[in-house]
């Protein structure tokens, strides 16, 4: 994106660098100029390709056992994207066949697991395409020392949140995570979001789930979510609990490049060293 010329006498001229936000667009009479309303419509143009976009679980599954990760795929009840959009309720639990094929699984791969990682393409197909393999690498990096049993990754067309409450239940899971694709905005098409739940089965409400957020290059950092993520898990199972009791308190990396720095302390808390 060209830099905008800085007029000392327009400050929001500046600001501009700074955030992807629609400020100081300028105008022609009492109208938006041609460009910014060009590049509105495009954004918007990129939100709708998003949502409609169809999740290639394929491929995805390809990737995964190319990386030594054994995956089951799944349908939720929605049985097409038109229903899925309309009818939420039908996307947050499994058709009778996915159902029955889980608990099959459940039944020759009996005694649970840690950890059951779902993906599902939400309203971001784009999302999941870009950032699940690269924030799961990150994840196995941070969790290998931790020793958690992890189920194979459970792929869900047409999926919202809650129906890896379900899947972590057919398969006796102490936690679930989901990462699926959030709402598009209009600056960011492709944004990732992770709900995590211990103790997860059928019926339980967002009170119950911890949410990470903005998972993409230009918002929250796949090694900070992994970091985050692994904080909720250590201190779910402490506790035994998740959700609206359970708060995110995980001390964070000011760098991420610099391996050795000290996690200690929070930047945004803590009073600068001198």
């Amino acid at each position: 994106m060209e830099k905008p010329p800085f007029d000392p006498h327009n400050p929001w001229l500046e600001l501009r660098r700074l955030t992807p936000a629609r400020i100081a667009l300028g105008r022609t009479g009492t109208s938006m100029p041609t460009r910014a309303q060009l590049d509105f419509q495009y954004a918007h143009a990129q939100a709708r390709d998003a949502v409609h976009l169809p999740f290639d679980h394929a491929a995805l599954s390809e990737q995964l056992a190319e990386r030594g990760r054994q995956s089951l795929l799944l349908h939720s009840a929605a049985p097409d994207r038109n229903s899925y959009l309309q009818r939420p309720d039908l996307g947050r639990k499994l058709s009778v066949e996915s159902a029955k094929n889980l608990r099959e699984y459940a039944t020759a791969n009996p005694g649970g697991v840690d950890l059951a990682i779902v993906v599902a393409d939400g309203l971001s197909a784009l999302a999941v395409h870009r950032h699940t393999l690269p924030f799961l690498a990150r994840f196995a990096e941070q969790s290998s020392a931790d020793g958690w049993s992890i189920a194979p990754v459970i792929l869900v067309e047409q999926g919202r949140v809650a129906v890896a409450d379900e899947i972590g239940e057919l398969l006796g899971a102490k936690m679930t995570v989901i990462l699926i694709g959030e709402r598009p905005g209009l600056s960011s098409p492709d944004s990732l979001g992770l709900y995590f739940t211990y103790n997860p089965k059928v019926g339980l409400t967002d009170a119950y789930r911890n949410c990470i957020s903005n998972v993409r290059l230009e918002g929250l950092t796949y090694g900070m979510a992994a970091h985050r993520l692994l904080y909720l898990m250590r201190e779910a199972c402490r506790r035994q609990l998740s959700g609206v009791n359970l708060k995110d308190e995980a001390q964070v990396q000011t760098l991420e490049s610099d391996a050795g720095a000290d996690l200690k302390g929070n930047f945004l808390l803590d009073a600068p060293q001198t």
